[in-house]
């Protein structure tokens, strides 16, 4: 059983940025698989990686799309980017230095982080980047 079951509450209603929460959402599932078949140790340090480097790829992409179609909430929107990559930034480095265990807390943080984000933040733009004829 996934942790986080796609659904239109998660949409923004932009074709690629939902493929990019899709693939988001896929890494903390396998996470969430590994831990539930004991091998969450082991897919710990993949998975944290792979968030760290998609995480900075998408939010990237997210950030050109304001820019290009000047999104009015573009530089706050694009502070909360910065504040979400040092998270998971910070949480793969106490992972790699020993400091980090695979947990539900750190689990619990990543979906949090993730759904909470789009439900509150990424919603916003939607509207207005559907409106410029982003879709």
């Amino acid at each position: 059983m996934a942790l986080i079951d796609w659904n239109d509450d998660l949409s923004v209603n932009i074709k690629e940025v939902d493929q990019e929460h899709k693939k988001l959402i896929n890494l903390i599932n396998s996470l969430h698989s590994a831990m539930g078949s004991g091998q969450g140790k082991k897919a710990m340090g993949p998975v944290l990686a792979g968030l760290v480097d998609y995480t900075k790829t998408h939010f990237a992409f997210e950030e050109q799309l304001m820019r290009k179609n000047r999104y009015p909430g573009y530089l706050n929107h694009k502070s909360l980017h910065d504040s979400l990559t040092e998270q998971v930034v910070e949480l793969n480095n106490k992972y790699q230095e020993g400091k980090t265990l695979v947990t539900v807390e750190v689990l619990a943080f990543l979906k949090d982080w993730l759904t909470n984000h789009i439900k509150t933040v990424d919603k916003k733009y939607g509207p207005y980047l559907n409106a410029k004829g982003v879709v």
